[in-house]
């Protein structure tokens, strides 16, 4: 601990009980925070005068948004809240806001330093309870007041919000154990003082009301801001609500200190937790979206505000918007560590599908054609924060979608082997920042999207304390499409958000073509134990994997066998078609299908004496606090290291087809008999040319397709020549 970390843990410490104290004495913390009503407010996205515009123009750009967000209304009316992945929690006429209804526990009425908020047993699932009491839904319920004139839905809104603010005196309880959770009520409360300001059904002492808890919350925000406690994404969404209560409230007498203490750790968050490729520090592409969104919320604020803007946190957003685009090019992101949850403008779109949505916004405003063609149509969190001009800003974009075109993001580790239409991930990177806090133990791992929807995927989060064990299981290396060595993850959890051991993945090979890309990569994960990945791309066709585990010269391994375990996790509409020699053929529902698009998909596996693949059940979480069931193909063996293992991965058409067969020709080459075709993958083994089986080549890898009456050429990387029986083959090199 730094002596500026213990100066400031020790005053957070000092200052909580303090407050404690003297909240139980009566004293008013917030009045000596108000002043005078200044001469100029700060500006929002929009102003009152525009509102019912956007409104209306969302009844006639989205009229399924609309129609959603009044259906949402009524069912907050009823009290019944959408919660992460729960749809309809009753939490009846007498809203407790301390309970997790899905676990029936309730946190303690406590001081919120006392409350151990990780603690199951205690709390429940403490993000349960914190999402509810986000108060996002306030939105909801003003946004509907505004599709439909009816004054219910902001009499509710009052009523609930009072009802709060009676609930949830200072400091007592868990809804204030976290300065992040405090935040992002404050930005709610900020956005309805905003949508609502027109309305004529809300007497001035609500807004008195709630500046008085604005300060308040700006008060604790600052005075305990996570500086150390969890310096990522906590800090930041921290840094943006005092940024917005500066600005909007400046007759808190505090307003500009926050409003420059927010902008500063905006600024410097831009630079701090955005890696050189454009990812996000945590590693987790949800959190990832989460930083976006705070940013380019913070950004566009600064801009309404006439706040000085360094080109460096534009060209940090536009890098982030960018890892976005260039990983959505087949129409569907991958899954990346952990998946929270939540969403800064509207929880309810927090799935997979909806992590694009900040390329509306971002082509809208910074004039990007390929962020639209990314995005695909207008959003509506564009319209709120861009009004009308940036909706027209958007139409009038021409729609200018990027070649496709493979990717690495070289500082996170992460590839994309791109075609058209198809995207396969693999995750060479490490674990996260810190101790690896929302990464998953999936090094090498690898995704798959096909024409807009995930074929191979991560199985999610599931929870992050739920009494079941879950935490751990969907984040340990068994629950990703990887090499497992004797049960073992590739790193060790040491609570739900840390890990002990952590591997280091390295990618070894890069290279791409027209017709081919490759990637050799490799962790420690099991040292001494070492796992090297090979993934193939024959463009248009097929991916073919290869996997090594061996332990480095000179190490000595306990035991003379080990249980090695390669899963492949399957999207779930998949179904079991048929068992063929070596793997499956996995099916997709009939609605699915594409026209004339791959319908079924074959995973054929072959390695060591006595190795099996088969088809099981398994799990997958869509969302936070939901599980599905879907199809993993597992294969599994006892073998004797080094062992090598071989996979082919083929989108199959809807006609009849023989799946092919994978024949080892010696080690560290094969062949993948489809038919005529015979298609060859050969690895370097040791120094010198290889020669196996007719094949001679210099080439640290080297792959051909021989079929009869064609002229074969083969693809090189690291080699210059290669001959098949005797005769030279024409090649291009990588």
């Amino acid at each position: 601990m730094s002596r500026d970390e213990f100066r400031v843990r020790a005053g957070q410490e000092a200052a909580r009980r303090w407050d404690r104290i003297r909240c139980a004495l009566g004293v008013d913390v917030t009045g000596p925070l108000i002043g005078r009503e200044p001469a100029r407010p700060g500006r929002f996205f929009f102003s009152a005068a525009e509102v019912a515009d956007i409104a209306a123009a969302l009844r006639q750009r989205l009229p399924e948004q609309a129609g959603h967000i009044v259906e949402q209304a009524e069912r907050v009316l009823q009290h019944r809240f959408d919660v992460l992945g729960f749809c309809g929690l009753d939490y009846g006429a007498d809203v407790d806001w301390h309970l997790d209804p899905v676990h029936a526990k309730r946190a303690p009425q406590w001081p919120w330093y006392r409350i151990r908020f990780l603690d199951f047993e205690q709390v429940g699932d403490h993000k349960i309870v914190w999402e509810l009491n986000r108060q996002q839904w306030l939105l909801t319920l003003a946004k509907a007041y505004w599709l439909t004139a009816e004054e219910r839905f902001v009499t509710e809104l009052m009523a609930l919000w009072r009802h709060w603010q009676d609930r949830n005196p200072y400091p007592i309880g868990v809804n204030w154990a976290s300065s992040l959770e405090v935040a992002f009520r404050s930005l709610s409360w900020i956005w309805v003082q905003q949508l609502l300001r027109g309305c004529r059904a809300i007497p001035e002492q609500f807004w008195t009301d709630m500046i008085r808890a604005l300060a308040l919350s700006g008060r604790h925000i600052e005075r305990y801001l996570s500086t150390y406690f969890a310096p990522n994404t906590h800090l930041l969404g921290e840094g943006v609500a005092l940024f917005f209560i500066g600005t909007l409230c400046p007759q808190l007498r505090a307003a500009r200190r926050w409003a420059e203490c927010g902008w500063a750790t905006v600024l410097r968050e831009s630079q701090r937790q955005v890696q050189a490729d454009g990812l996000h520090f945590e590693q987790s592409l949800y959190y990832h979206v989460y930083a976006v969104d705070l940013f380019l919320h913070a950004r566009i604020l600064a801009g309404q505000n006439e706040v000085r803007i360094p080109a460096s946190l534009d060209e940090t957003i536009e890098k982030m918007l960018t890892v976005l685009r260039d990983l959505s090019q087949a129409g569907a992101l991958p899954r990346l560590g952990d998946d929270d949850g939540g969403r800064l403008f509207d929880p309810g779109r927090n799935r997979s599908e909806h992590l694009t949505d900040p390329l509306a916004t971002g082509a809208a405003l910074y004039g990007r054609p390929d962020f639209k063609a990314a995005a695909g149509s207008l959003r509506e969190e564009t319209l709120w924060l861009l009004g009308m001009r940036g909706a027209v800003r958007f139409d009038t974009l021409p729609t200018r979608q990027r070649p496709w075109a493979s990717v690495r993001l070289e500082a996170s580790g992460v590839h994309a082997m791109t075609d058209v239409g198809r995207q396969l991930f693999i995750d060479a990177g490490a674990l996260g920042a810190f101790s690896g806090g929302h990464g998953h133990a999936d090094a090498l791992s690898v995704q798959l999207a096909v024409d807009g929807r995930m074929w191979l995927i991560d199985l999610g989060t599931c929870g992050y304390v739920p009494a079941d064990g879950d935490r751990n299981a969907f984040r340990r290396t068994a629950a990703h499409s990887t090499l497992e060595v004797d049960g073992a993850s590739q790193a060790r959890p040491t609570g739900p958000f840390s890990w002990d051991r952590l591997p280091e993945a390295r990618t070894d090979v890069w290279a791409q073509g027209d017709a081919l890309d490759l990637f050799i990569g490799s962790h420690d994960g099991y040292r001494p134990i070492t796992h090297q990945r090979s993934v193939v791309a024959v463009k248009s066709r097929f991916w073919a994997v290869r996997d090594v585990a061996a332990a480095p010269a000179g190490e000595e391994l306990v035991g003379p066998e080990h249980r090695l375990d390669c899963r492949w996790y399957l999207a779930p509409e998949f179904q079991h078609h048929a068992s063929v020699p070596g793997g499956a053929i996995l099916s997709r529902e009939p609605e699915l299908h594409g026209a004339g698009g791959p319908m079924r998909l074959a995973i054929l596996a072959a390695g060591p004496r006595g190795w099996q693949q088969h088809v099981e059940p398994a799990a997958w979480s869509p969302v936070y606090g939901k599980k599905e069931p879907v199809l993993v193909v597992h294969g599994e063996g006892m073998v004797t290291l080094p062992a090598e293992i071989f996979t082919m991965i083929l989108p199959l058409g809807a006609s009849p087809y023989d799946a092919g067969r994978i024949e080892r020709l010696g080690d560290s080459a094969w062949c993948y008999h489809e038919g005529d075709r015979h298609h060859y993958f050969l690895w370097r083994v040791g120094d010198g040319p290889r020669q196996v089986v007719g094949w001679v080549t210099d080439a640290a890898f080297a792959y051909c397709c021989i079929r009869e009456g064609e002229a074969p050429q083969a693809i090189l990387y690291g080699g210059r020549s290669i001959a098949w029986h005797g005769a030279e083959l024409p090649h291009v090199r990588l």
